[in-house]
């Protein structure tokens, strides 16, 4: 049975968000203060700090998994290319949708402490953002943005961390996605292996099975953050 205090680690407990009207999204109430500083910043340094996701629920993860799974959304390779997942393994197919999407529950959009930024700035009106890495960088629209970003963290003083800023083997690069560090630690060290698993067993998962039967590889290798 999970229990209540562990609902917000799986996405299953929304009391502790807030809105935040200034860049339209919900964050955990201890991460709202922090991220306006951050966006004042930016506006300071000529940019515009505008959150492309925040908050996720389980039921919103779930979904997006199990379109993946389903072959109704795009799973991509490491070139950010669409794959055509008929062709793998049920193994594979997992490890393939991992590189980009979080499993249902593992999520760290779950814990109201993460957020997908972009520098709104730059962004022409007629463009389609696609949080990409080459958007990040040389030409890329963003690219300007992320730098200032990147300056920021290191020499700012900032709360804020880019946990999937190296390529580990695991998730997929995404400098955008920003975690505010003081509380998103302690939420890391909570969400054990026994907590997920117990939560999916009971979850209409695509590929549950094969979830579960590698399911401390994929600990070990897309989700906690050393």
């Amino acid at each position: 049975m999970i229990e209540r205090a562990e609902n917000l680690l799986l996405g299953l407990d929304e009391r502790e968000l807030v809105e935040s009207s200034l860049l339209d999204c919900r964050v955990h109430r201890q991460v709202l203060e922090p991220l306006h500083f951050l966006a004042q910043r930016a506006g300071s340094a000529g940019f515009i700090l505008k959150v492309a996701s925040s908050y996720r629920s389980f039921a919103r993860q779930l979904l997006i998994w199990n379109n993946k799974a389903r072959g109704l959304r795009p799973v991509l390779n490491d070139a950010g290319e669409a794959i055509d997942i008929n062709v793998l393994s049920a193994r594979d197919k997992v490890f393939a949708i991992l590189r980009w999407s979080a499993l249902p529950g593992a999520s760290r959009h779950h814990w109201g402490t993460d957020v997908d930024v972009y520098g709104g700035a730059q962004l022409d009106p007629s463009y389609q953002l696609q949080l990409t890495v080459a958007e990040t960088q040389g030409d890329g629209p963003f690219a300007e943005f992320h730098r200032w970003l990147g300056d920021e963290l290191t020499y700012g003083n900032s709360d804020f961390l880019r946990p999937y800023a190296q390529d580990r083997g695991g998730i997929a690069p995404e400098p955008w996605h920003l975690s505010y560090a003081p509380l998103a630690n302690i939420f890391a060290r909570q969400l054990t292996p026994h907590l997920l698993r117990e939560q999916l067993e009971q979850t209409d998962l695509e590929l549950k099975q094969t979830v579960l039967d590698h399911l401390d590889e994929i600990y070990a290798r897309f989700i906690r953050v050393d």
